[in-house]
């Protein structure tokens, strides 16, 4: 695998995920999304979205497992069954794009994310986590970490801080297991990737594990403002990566 020539970079991803998983494990969400921009610097555009999918995977997995007792079910079952139909829909279209148009799509996305307008907190009906389900797992084949989307859904709900955490965890989990399903059938090869996933989970575990330590104990009004500056900044720069090959 080519990355492997590069030790320093691998140790710089290794260490990546378990630093994003331990902001998604303290801070509930913000880890995926700061990820997803740190791998579009590195990997080539082909296997951008399927190893931050497996990477993530293991992440939300292992979070799901930890506070599995917090899990609410009902929701997972609903949003599952919309996440089924939506990685199906997507089966059919996922396409090969080119470095430059995944680049700009994701700082996009990302910015979007961070900077646009937040939904309002309700409670949300059986229907409402079926399209959820449906539409986040379809985005979620193009730009990759649509965490801070299915974030928003989970948070209109009544949850604690373990409930929302679990439940979130659950959901991601679900959703990325459906996104290697289908980047398995459009040919995908995660065998050449699979020592380098790996060694991330792990990170992410032990990342993982410390941040659950700190979940209540981060204040949340520190971690959003440091979190926009640094993925504003991951944004912006691949937007300059993406204009400076079209030009």
């Amino acid at each position: 695998m080519p990355i492997f020539e590069n030790i320093e970079l691998t140790l710089l991803l290794i260490f990546s995920a378990g630093a994003t998983s331990f902001i998604t494990a303290a801070a509930g969400i913000g880890g995926g999304v700061m990820l997803l921009a740190i791998l579009a610097t590195t990997l080539p555009p082909i296997a951008l979205i399927p190893v931050h999918g497996l990477v993530q995977l293991g992440s939300n997995g292992n979070r799901a497992w930890m506070t599995r007792a917090h899990i609410d079910w009902s929701m997972v079952k609903f949003f599952g069954i919309g996440a089924l139909f939506g990685a199906i829909s997507a089966s059919f279209v996922v396409i090969q794009l080119p470095l430059y148009l995944i680049q700009l799509c994701v700082a996009l996305f990302i910015l979007f994310l961070v900077w646009g307008p937040k939904p309002k907190k309700q409670q949300m009906s059986d229907k409402g986590h079926l399209a959820a389900g449906f539409g986040t797992t379809i985005i979620s084949m193009f730009v990759g970490a649509t965490g801070p989307l299915v974030a928003g859904f989970v948070h209109r709900q009544s949850y604690d801080k373990l409930e929302a955490t679990s439940t979130f965890a659950t959901c991601m989990s679900l959703q990325h297991c459906l996104k290697m399903a289908v980047f398995t059938l459009i040919g995908f090869s995660f065998w050449q990737w699979l020592t380098l996933i790996i060694l991330m989970i792990l990170g992410g575990v032990v990342g993982t594990w410390l941040g659950l330590k700190m979940l209540h104990k981060l204040p949340e009004k520190l971690f959003s403002h440091v979190f926009r500056f640094v993925i504003t900044l991951l944004a912006m720069r691949l937007l300059w990566q993406a204009t400076t090959t079209l030009i």
